[in-house]
């Protein structure tokens, strides 16, 4: 049974709120095997992993190795490695692309600058579906081996050409989760059909709430306000909405949310734990994970 993702279904624990912060992306495709720390535990050599963790910290640009679904413990590491880089601000969102043999040029990058959102004319853009990332990696948690490899699987074999494995985005109590790039939502419990009309909106530049966790390029408090906005308002549209500024501090924050027409609101939102106790991982002892409650919506203009 997998563990952590049925206790948090069984208990209902609310998604948003819950995504992991970063606005930026780098994405390495590593086939085979993935340990729990798959940058240093994987076919990619371990000392590029750590020299990458180390480029990357405090940069705002989070590290991850991709995959294209299937068979992976006897594949051999790809003459070409394809390589993703993106940014999820709303309306400066973009995705840059290249292959490379030899992952150790990635360290040229200057971290800085993407974290902020510039990429210089990095690479070229990526025009293809928007990328569906699955976590895969069982190392880190078997829930999602056991429930995001199936969904990777159906995905690709449906027809989905954006769709990758990835080592980890957080979350796993809510397998299968999926990122969607490049508006950078995270949602989580995802179906092969839900992730369907999650992709068909994001191709028109739009967002589906359902079962979604919230935007990367958010702090947790202010995921949980963009997406009561979202709720109370029905807009859709990914660059509409932008957070201009997240005052207080736990247990709660003020959220300002403005939209692009000029309107704007102040969201409380409260953090919690969520009781009672569950496993936040497999294997890993009873906890109340933090929970990000909206308590209100309130029009400024």
């Amino acid at each position: 049974m997998s563990t952590c993702a049925t206790a948090s279904r069984l208990l209902t624990e609310p998604l948003a709120g819950t995504a992991v912060t970063a606005p930026t992306w780098l994405l390495i495709e590593q086939p085979g095997p993935w340990g729990a720390k798959a940058l240093t535990g994987s076919r990619l050599d371990p000392a590029v992993g750590r020299a990458l963790e180390q480029a990357a910290a405090g940069t705002d640009v989070r590290v991850a190795l991709i995959r294209r679904p299937g068979r992976h413990a006897d594949c051999r590491p790809p003459a070409g490695q394809r390589i993703f880089v993106a940014h999820t601000a709303p309306g400066r969102s973009w995705i840059r692309t290249t292959e490379l043999d030899d992952p150790a040029r990635l360290l040229d990058l200057d971290f800085a600058a993407l974290g902020a959102g510039h990429h210089g004319g990095l690479w070229e853009p990526y025009t293809g579906d928007p990328l569906a990332l699955v976590c895969t990696n069982g190392k880190r948690d078997r829930c999602c081996a056991l429930l995001g490899r199936p969904l990777a699987a159906e995905l690709t074999a449906a027809g989905g050409t954006g769709v990758w494995e990835v080592t980890h985005i957080g979350g796993h109590r809510f397998a299968p989760t999926l990122f969607v790039l490049p508006f950078g939502y995270a949602y989580g419990r995802a179906t092969a059909h839900g992730v369907k009309e999650v992709l068909e909106a994001a191709r028109e530049g739009h967002v589906v709430t359902a079962n979604c966790r919230g935007r990367s390029a958010w702090d947790r408090p202010a995921q949980a306000a963009e997406l009561a906005v979202r709720a109370l308002t029905g807009e859709t549209d990914a660059d509409a909405l932008t957070v201009a500024a997240t005052t207080g501090s736990a247990p709660r924050h003020e959220v300002t949310v403005a939209h692009a027409d000029g309107r704007s609101w102040r969201v409380l939102v409260e953090r919690g734990a969520a009781e009672p106790p569950r496993p936040e991982s497999c294997g890993r002892a009873l906890g109340s994970p933090a929970r990000m409650d909206v308590v209100a919506v309130v029009p400024l203009s």
